[in-house]
């Protein structure tokens, strides 16, 4: 009877896993385009001309987005109540510096990595009272514990992961970007018309961060606070220069072509002296795979027909070969 409550338990567990990389997926896709699927749903059926009630408007909706989601947020909202104020500021600047991939809250982003650490503890000790030979009671706890820990982090180094990302992209468009941003303010645009332009002309993360510099400057916000905050929301020091750069321009009344173009040669400069440092680290990072893969294959075909031929003089000789 314990065995079928295991594999019971060992079944809720992958369903689980499975739900979140559902609604992970479905997340990152809706936060992709960008739009509230509910909405998206509504304009369907509106395009369409049929009338229906929202109760059927939210059933014709996902399981993920009714279901699972809404559970992730409560279980978000139950865990803010006991979560810091700090922590909780800390994970916002984490995940606007991360671009929010999965348009959540920092209360539900919290309460994943305690899911997923659940999730990686109970499976590995499913494994483990399901084995043939079971564990011993050291072991298992020792595997389990270190699994947890692993499944706790594993939210925040995924979005580490997503802030680094981020900033490389956005450091190799700046460039480009200012290039564009020059041209047309020295063809008579305005610097938010240019900006409008650039977030126009490509699809990255720079151009969404200029894309909602320009909304907030519409909705009431005075360009020098909207540049601040997107430089803060990207957290790499070119921008910070950059929109200080442009600040004191407007302050001192100095061309802003001639600084955008001053901008985009010390932007351009930088990447390529981001590129010479990922040059000149090559060599280190390749002696891992070297050390762990190469050399003990090179060892291999060189030592082993040695030592065979030794093991065949020694066989043969025997103890008269060796003069006893």
């Amino acid at each position: 009877m314990s065995t079928i409550l295991w594999i019971i338990f060992g079944v809720v567990l992958v369903i689980g896993v499975i739900a979140l990389v559902v609604v992970g997926v479905r997340t990152a896709a809706a936060s992709q385009n960008d739009e509230d699927p509910l909405m998206a749903r509504l304009a369907e059926f509106t395009e369409r001309g049929d009338v229906v009630s929202l109760e059927e408007l939210e059933l014709s909706q996902p399981f993920s987005q009714r279901v699972l989601i809404p559970i992730l947020q409560a279980i978000g909202e139950f865990s803010s109540r006991f979560t810091p104020q700090k922590v909780l500021e800390q994970t916002n600047l984490k995940m606007e510096l991360a671009g929010n991939p999965v348009r959540v809250d920092a209360s539900t982003f919290l309460a994943s990595r305690f899911i997923v650490a659940g999730l990686f503890g109970g499976f590995l000790f499913l494994i483990s009272r399901l084995s043939p030979e079971p564990w011993k009671f050291g072991t298992t706890i020792l595997v389990v514990l270190l699994f947890t820990v692993l499944g706790f982090t594993f939210p925040q180094l995924w979005l580490q992961s997503k802030i680094n990302t981020r900033q490389k992209e956005i450091r190799k468009a700046m460039p480009d970007a200012l290039d564009l941003l020059t041209i047309c303010v020295e063809a008579g645009l305005g610097f938010d018309a240019a900006m409008s332009k650039v977030s126009e002309k490509w699809e990255n993360q720079l151009s969404v961060g200029f894309a909602r510099a320009i909304r907030e400057v519409q909705l009431g916000k005075t360009r020098r606070e909207a540049l601040r905050v997107m430089a803060d929301r990207m957290g790499i020091p070119e921008m910070t220069s950059f929109v200080a750069a442009i600040i004191q321009s407007e302050t001192l009344g100095v061309s802003m072509a001639k600084v955008l173009r001053i901008q985009s040669d010390q932007m351009r400069m930088k990447r390529r002296q981001y590129a010479e440092e990922a040059a000149h680290q090559a060599p280190i990072k390749m002696l891992i795979p070297m050390i762990i893969f190469i050399f003990p294959t090179i060892l291999i075909i060189l030592l082993v027909p040695a030592i065979f031929q030794i093991m065949g003089v020694f066989g043969e000789g025997g103890v008269g070969g060796l003069g006893l």
